[in-house]
């Protein structure tokens, strides 16, 4: 009898901590755990007795790279609990900000997180000493998308300009134009970062993947829709994000501080640019749409290492409708709708470059969050990159030891996991006798 124990103590460039470890016994997996060993962050119990305006401030604090989305999915579910509606040109800012977040996240996890896998270098700083133009492309764009969020939400990381209801302050059309004036340049880096990407020499791999993805009947759907699901085969089908609570069930695993997921009964399903390419590829902005095409993707993406080619094409996306956006901007009369405070329960759900986020409070009858639940995306990918990492290593498991761990990370990274994000839940029972 043969055993074999991978061991990766830290999984490296992806947002916060965690682990991997993989049994084999007799040539067969015997036991594979993504670890997330991060403290729980216990957000939702801080929530609860917080007025009904505070939910933003506090969930952006969740994470450095994707305030924003926090912001908005909080946002979204006070102001439908307290029956307000966020239209015209405040939505449109809120859309041109999350663009701004997803060229910063996105840029930041192509060139100096998930790049270097490809090009057989163990860091960002180390691929810059061969390629130095290249990082300094990424960095461009990166900064673009800063640029965006400074003009719009007050500085580049946790905004400060937004509120239940829209924004403390609109900014002028004078304000966002060098914004777009570097945004021109950045959709030029990143149609040739498309090019680039899809360049790589890529694993020929394909899942049967499920999908997760918010749904807009106009929109590659970023800020809100309902919620679809589907193989990319077929229509897909979805639900209300109200009714969210119905589909997805989280439950607790002995090696995670992270939930899993289950979609209708099932685990491992995905959500994020695979998923949200499957199900909305037709609604990217024709210039995205044609970056696709000569990028090699069709409608459907199964291959979880091309998903760098996705994140490319999203940024794309995100760089051509902000400029539409800015464009026709026109200042609103005001910066933001009145949101009083009612008891109730409501829902918000919006994409996060990593996948669908979503939350849900039940405001008392003093306005005060009484419960808070949240769901990131990478705990509902936990169970999914650990099927991902099975059919992986399976018929792979003679090989050494260091190159078993280097195919894992490189699999994890796929799917640009941010473990600080999902560590935020602990069933903490105390028996008081």
């Amino acid at each position: 009898m043969t055993h074999k124990t991978v061991r990766i103590g830290a999984l490296t460039r992806v947002e916060g901590e965690g682990a991997l470890v993989v049994h084999a016994r007799d040539g067969r997996i015997a036991g594979l755990e993504l670890r997330i060993y991060e403290p729980p962050r216990f957000f939702e119990a801080m929530l609860r007795g917080r007025g009904h305006t505070e939910p933003p401030d506090i969930t952006a604090r969740v994470c450095g790279i994707c305030p924003v989305a926090y912001q908005m999915s909080a946002c979204q579910a006070i102001e439908a609990a307290c029956g307000a509606e966020v239209t015209g040109p405040l939505r449109d800012l809120r859309l041109l900000l999350y663009y701004g977040e997803w060229i910063e996240s996105h840029a930041l996890h192509v060139y100096l997180l998930h790049a270097p896998d490809f090009l057989g270098y163990d860091s960002g700083v180390a691929m810059a000493a061969d390629h130095r133009d290249l990082v300094e492309r990424g960095l461009e764009l990166k900064k673009a998308g800063n640029e965006l969020v400074t003009a719009i939400g007050g500085r580049p990381i946790h905004p400060v300009n937004v509120r239940v209801g829209g924004f403390y302050r609109a900014p002028s059309r004078r304000e966002l134009a060098p914004a777009a004036e570097r945004l021109r340049r950045a959709r030029d880096h990143a149609l040739a970062t498309v090019a680039w990407v899809a360049g790589f020499d890529f694993p020929d791999v394909e899942h049967d993947y499920r999908f997760l993805a918010l749904r807009h009947p106009s929109e590659y759907a970023i800020l809100s829709g309902a919620v679809g699901t589907g193989d990319g085969r077929a229509e897909p089908a979805g639900f209300a994000v109200a009714d969210w609570s119905d589909h997805v069930i989280e439950e607790q695993v002995p090696h995670s501080t992270a939930l899993h997921a289950r979609l209708d009964g099932e685990t491992g399903y995905l959500t994020g640019p695979l998923a949200r390419y499957a199900l909305n590829s037709a609604r990217l902005s024709p210039l995205a749409r044609e970056a696709a095409a000569a990028a090699g993707l069709g409608p459907v993406c199964r291959n979880p290492y091309r998903a760098i080619v996705v994140r490319a094409v999203e940024i794309v996306h995100a760089c051509d409708e902000a400029l539409r956006l800015i464009d026709g901007y026109a200042e609103p009369e005001r910066p933001c709708v009145p949101v009083e405070p009612r008891p109730g329960v409501g829902h918000g759900a919006s994409e996060a470059p990593r996948g669908t986020l979503y939350h849900r409070y039940r405001l008392d009858d003093g306005g005060l969050v009484a419960e808070a639940d949240i769901v990131p995306p990478t705990a509902q990918n936990q169970a999914r990159i650990e099927a991902d990492l099975r059919d992986l290593l399976g018929p792979r498991l003679t090989l050494p030891e260091d190159e078993l761990a280097a195919l894992c990370e490189k699999a994890i990274r796929n799917h640009d996991p941010c473990i600080s994000c999902s560590a935020h839940f602990l069933d903490l029972r105390v028996d008081h006798g």
